[in-house]
This record gives C-alpha cells, sequence and structure tokens, in this order.
C-alpha cells in the first residue's frame, strides 16, 4: 500500500461519477496514457494497469505539471459504490482498489453478522464497566420478552470482587463469557487481549458517574467531569472498546449531569460517524412501577437502517405499591436500629447554617423513596433512613434485599454481599425494569429489521494493498 485517501462521489449524467487526481496516482504506476481495466471485486472496484484495458489514464495541466486523472462516471463500472456520497481509495503498486468508506463497510458487516444471529433466535453481547452485571442481566432479560435469547461474550470489570460475584451470581454470563478484569483503559489498548474478542450485537456501557455527579463534582472539586482523576478519561478507551467490538446497538445510563459533559458530546460524535443514530431519554424509575424515583439518562445507539424509535418506550399500568410492600421484618431491638443522633444533630447545625442539606426520613406509607446510592452503608446525613414501627427516634438503613426490591432488581443477583459491597454493587446500577423495557423495544426492532435485504460486506482490501 502506497496510500489511501477519501474522495467525493458524486451523481453525474446519473451515473455515479469519481475523480481521482493526485500524486499518489502517479505513485501506484498510473500515468498519463497507461491504460487499465476496471473489475469488481468484493465489495469495491479494482483499477489494474492492463495494457489491454479499455480505459486511458487523462491529464490535467497544473502550472508546470502534467497530473495524471482518473475519471470514471459509469453505473456499470461503479455499482458497489452507487449511493455513496464518498469513497475510500486505496494506492497499492500499479493497482488502486476504491471502496466504501471503512465506517460503511463496519456497519454492512454488523447488520450481516446480525442476520445470521437472528436467524438462529439469539443475540451475543458484551458489558464495559460491568459492575455487578445489573445493567447486563436487565438488557438479557428484555431481549427474552421480544423472543430472542442473549448469550454473553465479554464483561470488563476493574473490580475483581464484582466480577468474579457476577460470574457467580449473575445469569447473564456464563461459561462462553470472556471476564477481563482490568482497567478499562489497560484493556481496551492491550493488543494480546483484544485481538481475542470478539464482535457483538449489543453492548451495554456502565462508565462510573463519579465526574459527572454533583456529589462527585462537590467531593472531587472540579469543574468538569473529565477532570476526574481516576474516571474523567475513560470515555476514550471506552471508544476504542466499542470500535472493536462492533456492535449493532449500545446502551449506556448515567447520571443525568453526563449528557452535558464532554465525554458524551465525543461519544456521540463518534456513534455518529460510526454508522449509528443516536437516542437518548432521561427515565424515572418509579414512572414505571419501581418504587426509587432514580432519574437517570440513557442514551441507546442503533445501526443505521434499524427501524428503532425510543418515543415507543412509554409506561404502563402498573399495581399502587408504598415502600412497606418491601420492606423486611426486622425485630424491633435489632441492633440496625439507631437513634443516629450524630446526624441528627448534623442536621441541626445545617440548618443553622442555612444549608439545603436534609435528612430523609420514611415510615414505609410512601409511594416511593429517593435514590440509593453506592455509598449508602456510610450512614451518610443525606440517606435515605426508615423510621422504628414504634420508638420514632430509632432509624435504619434499608437492607440490600430492600435496595434491591425498591429498584426491582432480582435479589439472587446481591445473594451472599456484606453490606457495604451489596449496596456499592445496587448503588452504582441502575432501576430494573426501564432499561428491561429498553431491551424489549430494541429486540423488537432487530426482528423487524431481520426481513430487509443486506448486500454482502466482502472487503478485499489486500487486492490493492
Amino acid at each position: 500500500m502506497k496510500a489511501v485517501s477519501i474522495l467525493s462521489m458524486r451523481i453525474k449524467r446519473g451515473s455515479p461519477h469519481i475523480w481521482v487526481e493526485s500524486i499518489a496516482t502517479r505513485r501506484a504506476g498510473f500515468e498519463p496514457g497507461v491504460r487499465f481495466s476496471v473489475e469488481m471485486h468484493g465489495s469495491g472496484v479494482l483499477l489494474r494497469v492492463d495494457d489491454d484495458g479499455d480505459r486511458l489514464v487523462s491529464r490535467k495541466i497544473r502550472g508546470a505539471s502534467i497530473m495524471p486523472v482518473i475519471d470514471i462516471n459509469s453505473q456499470s463500472d461503479l455499482a458497489p459504490l452507487s449511493g455513496h456520497e464518498s469513497a475510500r481509495v486505496v494506492f497499492g503498486d500499479r493497482r488502486i482498489f476504491i471502496s466504501p468508506l471503512a465506517s460503511e463497510l463496519r456497519r454492512r458487516r454488523r447488520l450481516v453478522r446480525l442476520q445470521e444471529h437472528l436467524a438462529d433466535g439469539y443475540l451475543e453481547t458484551s458489558s464495559i464497566a460491568t459492575g455487578g452485571g445489573i445493567l447486563s442481566h436487565a438488557l438479557h432479560a428484555g431481549f427474552q420478552d421480544a423472543g430472542l435469547y442473549a448469550e454473553s461474550r465479554m464483561c470488563n470489570e476493574i473490580r475483581s470482587d464484582l466480577a468474579e460475584h457476577a460470574m457467580v451470581h449473575n445469569d447473564a454470563f456464563g461459561d462462553q463469557t470472556i471476564m477481563a478484569n482490568q482497567p478499562l483503559q489497560e484493556l481496551a489498548f492491550d493488543e494480546e487481549v483484544v485481538r481475542r474478542l470478539p464482535e457483538v450485537d449489543i453492548v451495554d456501557l456502565g462508565l462510573p458517574c463519579s465526574g459527572a455527579s454533583q456529589a462527585g463534582r462537590s467531593k472531587n472539586k472540579i469543574a468538569l467531569p473529565e477532570h476526574h482523576s481516576a474516571v474523567g478519561h475513560l470515555i476514550a478507551p471506552a471508544i476504542a472498546l466499542l470500535a472493536k467490538l462492533n456492535p449493532v446497538a449500545c446502551v449506556m445510563e448515567n447520571v443525568t449531569a453526563y449528557a452535558d459533559s464532554a465525554s458524551a458530546a465525543i461519544l456521540r460524535g463518534y456513534l455518529g460517524d460510526m454508522g449509528y443514530k443516536v437516542h437518548e431519554r432521561e427515565l424515572v424509575g418509579s414512572e414505571w412501577g419501581e418504587l426509587e424515583a432514580r432519574r437517570r439518562w440513557y442514551l441507546v445507539a442503533v445501526t443505521k437502517g434499524i427501524p428503532f424509535d425510543f418515543d415507543k418506550l412509554q409506561p404502563g399500568e402498573y399495581p399502587e405499591r408504598q415502600l412497606s410492600d418491601v420492606m423486611e421484618q426486622i425485630p424491633l431491638d435489632d441492633s440496625s436500629w439507631s437513634a443516629m443522633q450524630y446526624l441528627k444533630d448534623k442536621e441541626a447545625r445545617d440548618i443553622a447554617a442555612g444549608k439545603g442539606f436534609r435528612m430523609q426520613i420514611y415510615d414505609g406509607s410512601e409511594r416511593s423513596i429517593a435514590t440509593l446510592t453506592k455509598g449508602i452503608a456510610k450512614r451518610r446525613s443525606t440517606d435515605p433512613f426508615f423510621r422504628h414501627p414504634q420508638d420514632p427516634n430509632l432509624l435504619r438503613l434499608p437492607t440490600i434485599r430492600e435496595h434491591s426490591r425498591l429498584k426491582g432488581v432480582p435479589e439472587h443477583l446481591v445473594s451472599g454481599l456484606c453490606q457495604t459491597t451489596g449496596h456499592e454493587l445496587l448503588g452504582q446500577s441502575i432501576v430494573y425494569r426501564p432499561v428491561r423495557e429498553i431491551a424489549r423495544l430494541i429486540g423488537e426492532a432487530l426482528l423487524a429489521f431481520r426481513q430487509s435485504s443486506i448486500v454482502p460486506s466482502g472487503q478485499k482490501f489486500a487486492c490493492a494493498a
């Protein structure tokens, strides 16, 4: 390979037209007056220097120089490129290969792969920044609701305790799942590992919200999410890994502030350039029949050509519930009950200082509860507490089971975890039902696409290089 260029494709006299004029043309052996042939080759067109060829390299005088020009305006010769606005031109030795852009070839490849998988009724998935895999589990459940079996091929999580717990207790993962228990930035650029990762149909992306959340910015004294020393840069390796996995669709969940971050803007731009249509919504868990009123931003990127409509996702009618419906019967003299006097004293100081921090205390009659975060086990002043049914001075934290029920998360996913780890896993995860419904909608869109025709994606790059 001597050079690579991207050139515009135009319609001239009703047929595709491409004009190649560059020094690279001469370097490839296409001098003015040289004959060449045009051949269909895979997904593109191969130009080959050929004494018996039926085409001739023309010329253009540019000052004192004479430049070789290849001018092709033919529906038959450029049929593989019909409908494209741009083309990739690879200059080799006495050969030039003109094909759709690499991004378009990748788009075609994933759609061809999808058709093959849908014919067997299944999808292949991978997860980036998996945590305990609750996002992955909800997606798999939603795909099953749509009539598709999902099989995990890879999960990436930096914390070994969460990754190993997921591999044992989370049925979204199995023997076929590669557990990439390493920092995302290490995995994305680990050539030995990455080259062994398969392309998949669906990727879920659970990047940490530590830099984007209001609490995270305040705690770390940062102006931008990207300033966070540990996680602010993770969009870069996430995009690199997405490029390798080349999914048909990607689902991301984060705090609402993430939508206005530079990272989100970069992700949108990348996905658009790579042939995806990006859809975004804010969803509140309590509007979907769950009890936690967690508001989160969701991004769903779906390959162009698949008829996905995020507006079709609407809450259903759910039975009215209150917190007491999911609360455990904790003995009245259990050691988890406490006066929490130090928190009450802090609240009094905050009120006196004109600060807005208040304790959140629930007696079980409420229809929803505020967001339960990953640090709730620390008993912070603004975390939700339950009031003792007989002594109003006593309070306790929600148990891990209650936490999972408030989010609608299947309890077996947090089975056996201690208080701290269980709340961490759940607090950095999702409200379950909205994600399950997102997956069902994606699954239905994929099945609706199933009957459409796909052009084979054979790249044949090496014929010029």
